[in-house]
């Protein structure tokens, strides 16, 4: 009797392991294609001023996420951390990055079209698009947040 529980914990625990692995495989190893005319862009999006693109998951929620973000010429976006990794790359126009909790221009680090940034969590950083539309495609572990240093500068909050 003693044998016949441990051969049924043993096969219980192999049939949840094999059900544990078979949702990660088709939640993870997903085929995706996404091509640009595809993209459904959301305006407003979180940030007001700019559109933005799930490609991929959901930034808000466990796993891999992918987005794009659109913005015009000089937007700007005031010191802020993210609770995830955030990696940026610059698929158009020219982005800048800078590091702190202050908005200094004279100390950010330009991104041309194909450059990348990636900044860990909870590490300070603003940024601001150059003179022309700029996109950057940024992706990430979640779930992902958007805290500004000093709550008055979020542009969410800001009165139409």
């Amino acid at each position: 009797m003693h044998g016949r529980r441990h051969t049924v914990i043993a096969i219980l625990m192999f049939a949840v392991l094999a059900a544990v692995s078979v949702y990660a495989q088709e939640r993870g190893n997903r085929h995706t294609v996404a091509l640009p005319d595809s993209l459904k862009w959301v305006e407003p999006a979180p940030l007001p001023g700019t559109s933005m693109a799930v490609v991929q998951g959901d930034p808000g929620k466990e796993g891999l996420f992918v987005y794009r973000l659109r913005m015009p010429a000089g937007y700007r976006i005031p010191p802020h951390l993210h609770k995830a990794s955030e990696n940026v790359t610059v698929l158009s126009g020219v982005f800048f990055i800078g590091l702190g909790e202050k908005f200094d221009q004279g100390k950010g680090q330009q991104l041309p079209s194909g450059g990348f940034a990636s900044i860990p969590p909870n590490h300070p950083h603003y940024a601001w698009a150059g003179g022309a539309e700029t996109v950057v495609q940024v992706h990430g572990v979640g779930p992902t947040d958007l805290r500004f240093v000093n709550p008055d500068d979020d542009p969410r909050n800001k009165k139409k």
